[in-house]
C-alpha cells in the first residue's frame, strides 16, 4: 500500500525522508533545518515530510522543555509547510489536538507511549489525514495489528508503522531488525526511526542518553532490511537541543547518510517485481 502525504508518496520507490527538530524550538530554527533539510534530501533524489513536535508530554523530568504548545506551534508548522514548501507531520496527544491538528498539517502521529490509546487511535483516524503510528517500546511488531486495525476501523487506511526501537533492561533499546518484516506484512508502508532508537531513556540524570554513533549503522541496517521512509531528528548543534539532545543527528551530517541510504535502497529494491528482494 501507498499512502501520500501532501505530494509525497511513502511506500516502495523512492525512499523517504521524515525529518526536523525533536521539537519547535523557534520558528527560525524550524525554518532553518527544514530548508536545509529540503536541499539534501532533493539532492539525493528522496522526497521529504517536514516534522517536529509542538509539545513533548512524555519529558522525563518537570524541569525539560515541552515545547511552544498547540496553537503557536501549528502557526510554525503552517509558516514551514508554505514557505519551505514541503508537507509536515506532528505528534498529536489526544482526540481534541488530533483535529485541531489536522486541519494543519499534512500528517498526523501517534507517539509511541500513547500508540495503545483507543480513543485518539480513533480520533487521528477520523481526520482522514495519513497516520504515522510508532510501535511502543514495549509492543511486539505483531501487535501492532491491532493498533492500525483501530484506525482503519474508521475507514481510513491512510496508515504507516514506524520502529523506534524495544525497551532492553533498564535505559536501553535494542532494534529488532525482524520487527521490519513482521509489520510489512500488515500492507502499510513502513518507516524506520533512526534516532530515538539510539535514545537510553532516563539514563541522563533527569534527562534521556543516547548512543548517537550508532544512528548511521542503523539506519543502513533498516534500509537493508526494507522500509518505506527513514525518520530522523537533525538539529545543527544536538548538544543544545532542547529535547533528545543525546541522540539528534547534526545536520551538517544529514546529506551523507541520506546518499549512503538511498544508494543501499536502490540496489535492492526491484521496480521490476515490485517490492523487495
Amino acid at each position: 500500500m501507498k499512502v501520500k502525504v501532501g505530494d509525497v508518496t511513502v511506500g516502495g520507490e523512492p525512499l523517504v525522508l521524515i525529518a526536523g527538530p525533536c521539537v519547535l524550538e523557534s520558528e527560525e530554527l524550524a525554518l532553518r533545518v527544514g530548508e536545509e533539510a529540503r536541499r539534501a534530501a532533493e539532492d539525493v533524489g528522496m522526497p521529504y515530510i517536514f516534522k517536529s513536535s509542538y509539545a513533548k508530554m512524555n519529558r522525563t523530568s518537570i524541569r525539560s522543555y515541552v515545547g511552544p504548545g498547540l496553537e503557536e506551534g501549528l502557526r510554525i508548522l503552517e509558516r514551514v509547510r508554505s514557505e519551505v514548501g514541503v508537507p509536515v507531520l506532528t505528534d498529536v496527544h489526544s482526540p481534541p489536538e488530533a483535529e485541531a491538528a489536522a486541519e494543519v498539517v499534512d500528517a498526523v502521529q501517534i507517539p509511541a507511549f500513547l500508540c495503545r490509546q483507543t480513543d485518539l487511535a480513533l480520533a487521528c483516524g477520523r481526520t482522514g489525514k495519513p497516520v504515522n503510528i510508532k510501535k511502543g517500546q514495549f509492543m511486539a511488531p505483531e501487535d501492532m495489528g491491532s493498533v492500525a486495525e483501530k484506525v482503519a476501523s474508521t475507514g481510513n487506511s491512510r496508515i504507516m508503522l514506524t520502529e523506534r526501537g524495544t525497551c532492553f533492561g533498564y535505559h536501553n533499546l535494542v532494534v529488532d531488525m525482524r520487527s521490519l518484516v513482521i509489520m510489512r506484512k500488515f500492507g502499510y508502508p513502513v518507516v524506520f526511526d533512526a534516532t530515538h532508537s539510539v535514545q537510553l531513556p532516563g539514563a541522563g540524570k533527569g534527562t534521556s542518553g543516547g548512543q548517537p554513533e550508532f544512528v548511521a549503522p542503523l539506519a543502513r541496517a533498516a534500509v537493508a532490511v526494507g522500509v518505506d521512509a527513514i525518520f530522523l531528528e537533525t538539529h545543527p548543534e544536538p548538544s543544545e537541543a532542547l529535547s533528545d539532545a543525546a541522540c539528534m543527528l547534526p545536520l551538517r551530517e544529514l546529506k551523507r547518510l541520506l546518499k549512503e541510504v538511498v544508494e543501499i535502497h536502490l540496489s535492492l529494491f526491484t521496480e521490476r517485481r515490485g517490492g523487495w528482494r
